[in-house]
């Protein structure tokens, strides 16, 4: 770590500890703490029940009204009411911290921590501890249960954490599905949220959605006054995932956990701590994103070796599949991961300077995988008869390009399980140092739920088993992210949302999908949406794109590859999206015959993936937003601005760019008759020079964007 400073601190000097008495000898007075810079500002209070409650203000605005805390056991009494108080600690951190990679290369971790030690007044006597770190951007708590007579092994039936609202305010959700997150996000007042109208969705793979009236996090929310809280979890370990069920009549939200098949939510032994509960807050829809409130609230990273853990651009043998072009077995004839194809994506990579590719259905097992027939299919280690896989990964060493491997599971968790040790040991032993892991369909065995305990521990032990043997990992079918790539660097990515895909084969996503995203799955951590589709109407192509002279008219075929499915962005907001939406790793997912002599792949071939620091310079759910980026290792920027289906018009004061430095401003841009769907593919590009202090003007389509790329000259 770097320039770490640590501080102690009492009203911003000094460590502060207040030892309060027991509140069975009087009233126990309410402890007020404020953040930092005195933005926010936590009460802790316990009602006259002896149950714990806190509130939080956002500069004298109530921004969670009383809001009570407690669990529940099996076969004990819940821990929730008649507590007295034993301590009050309340100390101030000041540190700073560097990351490998992420959306900034220092992360200031600076809050107030509030430690409150409770006891039963009963005979039990049980003790809870709860803590508060309180950030200018937000609050995380938690539960602590130290390790004590009355308490050992528990399983925890229900969690009471409330989050009281002060209004019915605007919401952003996805249903509180037990077993995916790949739903289109629904707006709607708080009052108004039904998740049992997402119930039996055609295009997902599964799905299970027990509570019609519970949202998934993080759920993002607009108050009238334009507050935008977004309430999530970090650190998400060896505990259940949360859901949040709604009570519409009381606007107040509660923790709700993900069961095992016997209806508890967590088994645990003391001591133990929960997840963070996280709430972030801004004034503005921007500081959601800018906000480092979820990796802070996690530990430190915990590996020696980083070496292997590389950001990188990377293109793939995926699409295609996806497309119908090719398939992942051998059936039909038509088999994608081929030595000779996977040697044709290492050339396009090391041609336009990307750092891996990623291989698809090279191993065996696919071909049986009929239905719900898909038990023991895969050993993750034979390939099919057409893929040297020694042959594939010595090619791509000499071009300088890395090979990333894919462990998809068929959801046979118990297979993969077992044998996930060896898995990474072959790839660590071919030299391959990443993977795309899935997780598709319902779970084997049918015990268990994606989101429960059971699946948070087991993807934990594939990052730490993929650490061991110096292998970054890029999950689908996830658990949600909670910030964990602060303590494991190699969890590089992971979906956990509707990406690009559902454009090939379903309804589609439409132009405000990649709006809401940032401001919702984006605050958990890194995105692999895989963006960069130029053939948007999925046209067939007779030969190479650079021999088409007329580029208005290239794509506008009568055949296509999926007739009734299209991609509903302009090309220009293709490439915004490489800085509007997070990854360390970013996929230029179309096929590759569909760059060949493209003007704007130019954009795809110059930004970088990994930031020394991020702004956002305007947006609204749902709306726009504009994102700007500084390299790591350069003085350039690189700029992403997007939009939903209505056009837009934006000043933008290029106060962001160093100063004293001139800049080659190149701009890609929709074209003057550009729209997501009737002429997506019309863009232009335009070169200025630049400066700190100018203004630009940014013009955007219909369901279009504009991406730039500041040069340093």
């Amino acid at each position: 770590m770097k320039n770490l400073i640590k501080a102690f601190i009492l009203l911003g000097m000094t460590s502060m500890y207040w030892a309060c008495q027991p509140s069975g000898e009087g009233a126990f007075e309410p402890v007020t703490v404020k953040s930092p810079s005195e933005t926010l500002e936590l009460n802790f209070f316990l009602s006259e029940s002896g149950r714990p409650g806190y509130m939080l203000y956002l500069k004298n605005q109530v921004v969670i009204d009383s809001s009570f805390l407690g669990l529940e056991f099996k076969n004990s009494a819940p821990l929730m009411e008649n507590f007295e108080v034993l301590t009050v600690d309340i100390e101030g951190i000041s540190e700073t911290w560097e990351r490998k990679w992420g959306e900034t290369r220092e992360v200031k971790n600076d809050y107030k921590h509030l430690k409150v030690s409770l006891k039963e007044k009963t005979a039990d006597a049980r003790l809870l501890n709860l803590s508060f770190k309180l950030y200018d951007d937000g609050l995380g708590f938690r539960y602590e249960a130290p390790e004590q007579n009355g308490l050992g092994e528990v399983e925890i039936m229900d969690e009471k954490t409330e989050f009281k609202l002060t209004g019915d305010h605007m919401s952003w959700w996805i249903p509180g599905d037990w077993e995916i997150y790949e739903h289109l996000y629904t707006k709607s007042l708080v009052s108004e949220v039904d998740a049992g109208a997402k119930r039996n969705n055609e295009f997902l793979a599964q799905t299970y959605i027990p509570d019609p009236d519970a949202v998934n996090t993080p759920y993002t929310m607009k108050t009238e006054d334009g507050i935008h809280i977004s309430i999530h979890e970090a650190n998400l370990t060896d505990y259940a995932g949360m859901t949040l069920h709604i009570d519409k009549e009381n606007l107040t939200l509660s923790s709700a956990l993900v069961a095992w098949e016997d209806g508890t939510k967590v088994k645990a032994k003391t001591p133990f701590v929960s997840p963070w509960r996280t709430i972030q807050v801004s004034p503005n829809a921007g500081g959601l994103i800018e906000s480092n409130l979820i990796v802070n609230l996690n530990e430190p990273n915990k590996l020696d070796d980083l070496s292997y853990i590389e950001p990188m651009k990377y293109v793939g043998i995926w699409w295609e599949m996806h497309l119908g072009v090719s398939s992942w077995g051998m059936e039909g004839g038509k088999h994608g991961a081929t030595t000779e194809n996977a040697k044709r994506y290492i050339d396009f990579a090391a041609e336009n300077g990307f750092g891996g590719v990623l291989i698809e259905g090279w191993n065996t097992g696919w071909e049986q995988w009929v239905g719900d027939e898909r038990e023991g299919i895969f050993d993750w280690q034979t390939p099919y008869p057409d893929f040297d896989i020694d042959e594939v990964v010595a090619y791509g060493k000499e071009k300088d390009v890395q090979i990333i491997g894919h462990h998809e599971t068929s959801g046979d968790v118990g297979n993969y399980d077992a044998m996930v040790e060896d898995a990474m040991a072959f790839y660590n032993e071919k030299g391959i140092h990443a993977v795309k892991t899935g997780y598709v369909g319902t779970l084997i065995p049918p015990t268990h739920y994606h989101h429960g305990q059971w699946m948070v521990n087991h993807y934990r032990k594939v990052v730490e088993v993929a650490a061991k043997n110096k292998i970054m990992v890029n999950a689908h079918e996830p658990i949600k992210a909670t910030g964990i790539r602060r303590t494991y660097p190699n969890m590089i990515a992971r979906e956990g949302l509707r990406g690009q895909e559902f454009n090939a084969w379903s309804d589609g996503n439409p132009p405000e999908h990649t709006l809401i995203i940032p401001f919702t799955r984006m605050l958990g951590g890194p995105i692999d949406f895989t963006p960069g589709i130029f053939n948007l109407k999925l046209s067939k192509l007779t030969g190479k794109v650079g021999m088409h002279e007329d580029r208005d008219t290239m794509f506008e075929s009568e055949e296509s590859y999926k007739p009734d499915n299209q991609v509903s962005t302009t090309l220009a907001k293709q490439l915004a999206l490489y800085v509007v939406l997070y990854s360390p790793i970013q996929m230029a997912a179309d096929l590759p015959q569909h760059y060949e002599g493209h003007p704007a792949f130019q954009f795809i071939r110059d930004v970088v993936v990994n930031w020394e620091t991020s702004k956002i310079i305007n947006g609204e759910v749902g709306e726009y937003i504009t994102t700007v980026r500084k390299d790591r290792d350069s003085d350039d920027w690189f700029l992403g601005s997007i939009t939903n289906i209505e056009p837009r018009d934006f000043e933008i004061a290029l106060d962001f760019l160093d100063e004293g430095k001139a800049y080659q401003a190149i701009v890609y841009k929709d074209g003057a008759d550009a729209h997501w769907d009737d002429n997506p593919q019309s863009y232009e590009i335009e070169e200025m020079e630049v400066k700190k202090g100018d203004q630009l003007n940014i013009k955007l389509a219909p369901g279009g964007g504009q991406a730039i790329y500041f040069k340093a000259k």
